[in-house]
């Protein structure tokens, strides 16, 4: 099985371009800043680097979504390749091919974070209930069977 779950940090916008044919597909390209979940003693938090590629629906969703310093969660699979460059050396590549994308936090936090506001249209708005999970009524906490 090859599955890879990430949620990291946009280190850039994505980078979409259009196959070519008849039925030009999007394909965006973006790095996610992951952060490693342990450190050494005395060091500073480190992150890996880890090349993303979506395809279609998908490319463009982060194409219009997407920005530099947005936290998401993406779930795909890994797939290596090579290919040989303009100087002849053969180049070994890694990439995280997206199967799904989302957000990982709200647009106020991710505009906060980012230190400054985005200029792409915002997604669907959120419900009123906020996180999407009904509020439990005041005086039921006896009634509930995991306190």
């Amino acid at each position: 099985m090859n599955k890879v779950i990430l949620m990291g940090r946009l280190t850039r916008d994505p980078e979409v371009r259009y196959s070519q044919g008849e039925s030009s597909t999007a394909v965006a390209r973006y790095t996610l800043a992951v952060d490693r979940r342990f450190k050494r003693n005395g060091d500073e938090q480190t992150a890996d680097f880890i090349g993303c590629v979506a395809f279609g629906r998908s490319a463009e969703f982060a194409e219009k979504y997407f920005r530099q310093g947005l936290k998401v969660v993406v779930t795909g699979r890994i797939q290596t390749g090579s290919y040989t460059n303009r100087d002849g050396q053969k180049v070994y590549t890694t990439d995280v091919v997206v199967e799904d994308q989302e957000f990982a936090e709200s647009k106020a936090v991710s505009d906060a974070s980012a230190g400054r506001y985005q200029s792409a249209p915002a997604p669907a708005p959120i419900s009123d209930v906020g996180d999407g999970f009904m509020n439990i009524p005041d005086g039921i906490d006896e009634e509930l069977p995991f306190n």
